[in-house]
């Protein structure tokens, strides 16, 4: 696009179309607890997709300095067309907030993507050496706080995500969000394919949040029991709660039993907070996460063959778009006469 071109496009706009240019596909591995890992993040680049990691997935704040040196590094091998993100719990009960902010700060984090707080206490820091902040949040009234602090982008976590989530479906919540924010969106919750992909780009969007289809993955750092239970369930074997942290999440019911846990009888917490027993903490690593599309997890892939398959669904979603002979017949006549019927700008 050329200077000329843009000049009449507003900042969120060109904003939009910056962090979509070098991507193989209009994709966001979503952050895991517990999950993602170093070697997920890598093959995710290499495939040209984003992928957030968790700061809190790191042990420590110095281990989790050691892996962001490790993708920086790499990242800058594979000439930083593809971006990369910290997912940052900015709750006032994560104590390795500041500690792990720095470690961004120091590896210039492209995306850092703020969850579960106020991302005021990151903006000014992280545009400080150039980096975008995106804010996961799961209803308009958040989204709108969110936006009134400076972010540059949002996440919208959508009924259906796996870890927590969120109230509203895509579309109603693409529609709130495009009324007072013309940045970049990111949606998740429940998408699976290529076909989903496209579909939250047709509803306002601009890139999808994927993280169930990424559980069973070579490079996930999920024990093989939680990929093979990925695989072996489906959306029966998903149950909400707020349970364990006091955000609402989507739990694979097996896992629960097979810790010992009653899944009909769990004790719903009153407000959410990191600062748990070490003990109770612990055993959130026996509860597994995953979202509304699980039942589409077939069989334990790598991230590459994973995102060649989504590019492969997405190529083809958008040539039956275009080619499908049914489409052809309904865009020759109801497609001109509803086109023919809409106002001109």
């Amino acid at each position: 696009m050329t200077a000329a071109s843009s000049s009449h496009l507003s900042p969120g706009t060109l904003l939009r179309e910056r962090v979509t240019q070098g991507l193989g596909l209009p994709l966001v591995l979503a952050p895991m607890f517990l999950v993602t890992s170093v070697d997920m993040v890598l093959a995710s680049m290499a495939s040209g997709a984003v992928a957030a990691m968790p700061t809190l997935n790191a042990r420590s704040p110095e281990i989790w300095d050691e892996w962001a040196g490790t993708i920086a590094a790499t990242h800058a091998k594979l000439g930083g067309a593809v971006p990369w993100a910290a997912n940052l719990v900015v709750h006032g009960s994560n104590p390795r907030l500041a500690a792990d902010l720095a470690v961004c700060v120091k590896h210039k984090v492209p995306w850092v993507i703020t969850a579960l707080g106020n991302p005021r206490a990151v903006v000014e820091t992280v545009h400080g050496y150039g980096g975008l902040v995106f804010a996961d949040v799961n209803t308009p009234i958040l989204a709108r706080k969110a936006a009134s602090y400076g972010v540059d982008g949002l996440v919208l976590i959508c009924s259906g995500a796996g870890g927590h989530t969120g109230p509203m479906t895509p579309a109603a919540f693409v529609a709130a969000v495009r009324e007072f924010f013309d940045g970049p969106i990111i949606v998740g919750g429940g998408l699976v394919d290529g076909n989903g992909i496209r579909a939250v780009q047709a509803m306002g969007a601009d890139l999808a949040y994927m993280g169930t289809r990424f559980i069973a993955t070579q490079e996930s750092a999920a024990v093989e029991a939680c990929k093979r239970m990925v695989v072996d369930s489906d959306f029966a074997d998903i149950i909400c709660t707020n349970a364990f942290t006091g955000a609402w999440a989507n739990k694979l019911r097996p896992s629960l039993v097979a810790a010992g846990l009653d899944p009909d009888k769990l004790v719903a917490r009153d407000r959410f907070d990191l600062n748990r027993p070490e003990e109770e903490v612990k055993a959130w690593k026996d509860l597994w996460s995953a979202g509304h599309g699980v039942g589409s997890v077939h069989a334990i892939e790598s991230v590459a063959e994973v995102v060649r398959t989504l590019r492969q669904e997405y190529a083809q979603c958008l040539a039956r778009l275009d080619q499908d002979p049914w489409m052809a017949r309904w865009r020759a006549s109801e497609g001109a006469r509803y086109t023919a019927q809409a106002p001109h700008p």
